[in-house]
């Protein structure tokens, strides 16, 4: 029965790209698993893999839906109006990080009140709430304080305000791609970053993040011409994913392993962990997957519009809630995990985060259909001639 309605939710996309809503959902599921301390799950996410994760997945689809959704219509519409489009986007994303900071807060540090679990606090790093509880309301406020997991949505915050700044760029794309690749060799070499309440900067830098974000940009609005020897593009590709095979399966696993490598002066820069400002291996790394996959995945591929299918394309084309509501799942996974962490207690927390994800995910898309269906036309009124006053044409 699901899945039937899954299909249904889905069919009005039928011109969509469903390779982009799929991965992104698989992405949602990966930042759950990864999200829960002791779930089996997350041993089969693409970091264990691949030397990038589900944050570069995200914001690298999240760019190329910002440049399908914005970047198209900059012509039709002038600068001013899709800038404002954009900023209003980047306002509804700030207005569900603090909803789910207020949530997420309230989740934990009732938990760990409750369970007598102080090292929730230290490990979310909502301990200084405590210390300070009115300038940790504002710091969040100004997005300076962001608690373990919470990192997220302010770096796409502070995308999509960069791309509205920038989006006029669009006109000139390879000075766009030139401004962008400046600013992240900037981060390279400075470690530019924005400054925290703790004093750090921000975990996801934005200056270095934002180059893979205005990749995905390009990607739907200038894309390049196809090169005239792929098969050499296939080969770099496939050698750096088989190196980040190697890398987090071989190497990062064995302690004596990792230090030869770390001792070399050229092996070294491949274990380097840096996520903080995008490390050249990580964006090498989900640049040629994202190559692969669109020479392996033809965009009509029926197996993208099969039922079993349908569900991860649902949470993908759904991704603000869904990314939200499996936050706070993922929470209550872990509680659960502590109490049981055996096989029946780990099928059980991962039927409900997927059950979860796609029902929230489900919910959305049937508010928003719900919000395209046209409403019956008004009968006409013999006596007065009008129409009621809520079907008054809009005139402002």
């Amino acid at each position: 029965m699901y899945h039937i309605d899954a299909m249904e939710l889905i069919r009005h996309s039928s011109g969509r790209d469903l390779r982009v809503d799929f991965f992104r959902g698989l992405a949602l599921w990966w930042i759950f698993t990864d999200h829960v301390p002791g779930d089996v799950m997350s041993d089969y996410s693409l970091r264990n893999f691949a030397m990038c994760d589900a944050t570069e997945v995200f914001v690298l689809l999240a760019g190329y839906g910002a440049g399908l959704s914005y970047g198209m219509g900059l012509r039709r519409n002038g600068y001013v109006s899709t800038a404002a489009d954009v900023m209003k986007r980047a306002w509804t994303l700030y207005v569900a990080h603090i909803f789910l900071f207020v949530l997420f807060t309230a989740q934990v540090t009732y938990s760990a009140t409750a369970l007598n679990r102080l090292n929730y606090l230290e490990e979310t790093r909502l301990d200084v709430l405590g210390d300070d509880p009115y300038r940790s309301i504002l710091e969040a406020l100004l997005l300076r304080f962001q608690p373990s997991l919470l990192n997220i949505l302010p770096l796409y915050v502070v995308l999509m305000a960069f791309f509205a700044a920038t989006i006029w760029l669009l006109r000139w794309p390879r000075v766009l791609f030139g401004l962008s690749f400046a600013i992240y060799m900037v981060v390279r070499f400075t470690s530019l970053n924005l400054g925290a309440w703790t004093g750090e900067g921000w975990f996801f830098d934005p200056f270095a993040w934002q180059f893979l974000f205005i990749i995905g940009v390009l990607l739907a609005c200038a894309p390049v011409r196809p090169p005239s020897r792929p098969w050499l593009f296939d080969i770099v590709a496939t050698a750096a994913v088989l190196l980040g095979v190697i890398v987090t399966m071989v190497i990062e696993p064995y302690p004596h392993l990792m230090d030869w490598v770390s001792g070399s002066r050229v092996l070294r820069y491949l274990v380097v962990e840096d996520k903080t400002g995008l490390y050249p291996f990580r964006l090498l790394s989900i640049l040629s997957l994202t190559w692969l996959c669109v020479r392996l995945i033809r965009f009509d591929q029926p197996w993208l519009r099969s039922r079993w299918a349908a569900p991860v394309v649902l949470v993908g084309q759904n991704s603000l809630s869904v990314f939200c509501s499996g936050i706070v799942f993922g929470f209550f996974a872990r509680l659960a995990l502590e109490y049981d962490d055996r096989a029946f207690m780990q099928v059980g927390i991962n039927l409900f985060g997927a059950i979860g994800m796609v029902s929230m995910g489900a919910l959305a898309a049937w508010y928003r259909a719900k919000g395209r269906a046209k409403p019956p036309r008004p009968a006409a009124l013999p006596a007065a001639g009008l129409l009621p006053v809520d079907a008054q044409p809009d005139t402002g």
